[in-house]
């Protein structure tokens, strides 16, 4: 979709990949198969589709619906931007430091 140009499509996939659903025994959530699948998308989508960032930046980030004492749970899971598939460092974050959007670099 993103090389066609079909942004609104893509962001549609990156979305519906990164929501956390469950059933009555399992969880499923599409962050491992994403970045197995395509190890490289941090780097395309800051070449050529940069309005999708903030897409997958969020949907690597859980918040409870629960707040107690104004402090809400918050789960970040940011183990693929950090670390490849062999467990070295990823270039995930040179990519994104190469961007050099810094409302990007600051997302929560």
């Amino acid at each position: 979709a993103i090389v066609s140009g079909s942004l609104n499509c893509a962001k549609a996939m990156i979305i519906d990949l990164l929501t956390i659903r469950s059933d009555r025994e399992n969880y499923y959530y599409g962050c491992d198969e994403l970045f197995t699948r395509h190890p490289e998308v941090i780097q395309r989508l800051c070449a050529d589709a940069p309005p999708l960032l903030p897409a997958l930046l969020d949907g690597l980030i859980w918040r409870s619906k629960l707040a107690i004492s104004s402090q809400r749970r918050v789960n970040y899971y940011v183990k693929h931007v950090i670390q490849d598939g062999d467990g070295k460092f990823n270039k995930a974050l040179k990519w994104l430091v190469d961007a050099q959007d810094p409302k990007i670099i600051c997302h929560p």
